[in-house]
């Protein structure tokens, strides 16, 4: 079941998707190869590489922190605290990160659904955790949480949740908003939101807009979303988000400081409202790129790195669930959507949840098929 296979697949590159507003690029033949590194997983969230190249992934409905390690096909769950993470519909362990100076720290950062200590009213929320990792890699110590009181639902639609450390380490969040109409609009919630703090303290980035005034809002770098799904970095220092839509609309923006982009599904959490609303007050942020109609339900992403990628290389590479697709996103230096492309051998895995970049280029795919069936895959070009 650990053992990994490598597939040497020969493809045609075809356009992604008939968007409104793209330009398909030519068919361009390319080779990739594709590994499976570990099968037997459920629900895999996201997965983020160590220094030694082991990988950890978090398991959302199991949740587990598993550690896959590729020099001896072994794969365990890590000892953590299993029963305070809270698990519900699209809520449970969630975000993933690793600490730029894992080495000497040892520390990750998870997001998840969390029970808290009983006590009077004490109910569910979503919160980012820090961790400490022991050097045999087999248990997570909890540090201590670093921001509480994401919201969530009685059903866990909507907990978004993905973490990035961004190249000046600070630590960002993307939230989902719980399906609460007044939540993305709000900067007195953390939902909806891409957050900005500190990633050892928690404390709010002091460059964020609000970072000056009081509650909640301090965290706040960017709001009126949905319900984020993918956060990543471009070599030009640019951060872009992934969204999932209603029933049209899925988006890929890029973020600004303080920035609106237009989510307000009110009252009675419409799911009619456009995405990006602009008949709200002030100055609303369209999407750089957008499905229209249908959804294809996009959600992790990274930027394609290192030798081999040819014109790949640069894209944005976004995985995809409902049209169970690996889709390659090309934008021009001011962030405009010059192509797509989803190869038709990358179409082969059912739903894909989450891609992360390794060092070495390679992109770490998890699918998301659900029943135990899920893989981690390694795709490089061949």
């Amino acid at each position: 079941m650990r053992a990994r296979r490598a597939v040497l697949l020969v493809l045609t590159v075809v356009t992604a998707l008939a968007v409104s507003s793209l330009v398909a690029a030519p068919a361009r033949a390319a080779v990739f190869r594709v590994e499976v590194l570990a099968t037997g997983l459920d629900h895999p969230w996201e997965v983020a590489p160590l220094p030694d190249g082991r990988l950890l992934v978090t398991q959302r409905e199991r949740r587990e922190l598993t550690l896959v390690d590729l020099m001896t096909d072994a794969r365990r769950d890590l000892a953590l605290p299993r029963e305070r993470i809270w698990q519900r519909g699209e809520t449970g362990l969630l975000g993933l990160a690793v600490d730029p100076a894992f080495t000497t720290n040892r520390r990750i950062y998870t997001c998840s659904g969390w029970r808290p200590e009983d006590g009077p009213g004490a109910t569910a929320d979503i919160r980012v955790n820090a961790w400490t990792l022991d050097a045999g890699l087999t248990a997570a110590t909890l540090v201590g949480p670093l921001v509480t009181g994401l919201p969530t639902s009685r059903t866990g639609r909507h907990g978004g949740c993905r973490l990035l450390v961004a190249r000046d380490g600070a630590l960002l969040v993307g939230t989902g908003d719980a399906t609460r109409s007044r939540v993305p609009q709000s900067r007195r919630s953390l939902g909806g939101k891409v957050l900005r703090l500190d990633r050892f303290t928690g404390a709010p980035d002091p460059r964020n807009p609000w970072a000056d005034r009081r509650g909640k809002r301090r965290y706040v770098l960017s709001y009126g979303h949905r319900n984020v799904q993918g956060l990543a970095q471009r070599a030009d220092g640019t951060v872009w988000s992934v969204e999932h839509g209603t029933d049209r609309d899925d988006e890929i923006n890029l973020l600004r400081p303080g920035r609106n982009y237009g989510w307000r599904p009110g009252p009675g959490y419409d799911e009619s409202r456009p995405m990006t609303d602009h008949r709200l007050p002030g100055r609303q942020y369209a999407a750089r790129w957008r499905s229209g109609h249908p959804t294809i339900a996009p959600s992790g992403a990274d930027f394609v790195t290192g030798p081999g990628w040819g014109r790949l290389s640069g894209a944005l590479a976004v995985a995809v669930l409902k049209r169970q697709r690996l889709m390659f996103v090309k934008l021009d230096p001011r962030g405009r959507v010059r192509w797509t492309r989803a190869p038709k051998e990358l179409r082969r895995y059912g739903r894909l949840r989450d891609v992360t970049a390794a060092a070495d280029g390679a992109l770490l795919v998890t699918t998301d098929n659900g029943d135990g069936r899920d893989l981690l895959l390694r795709i490089r070009p061949a």
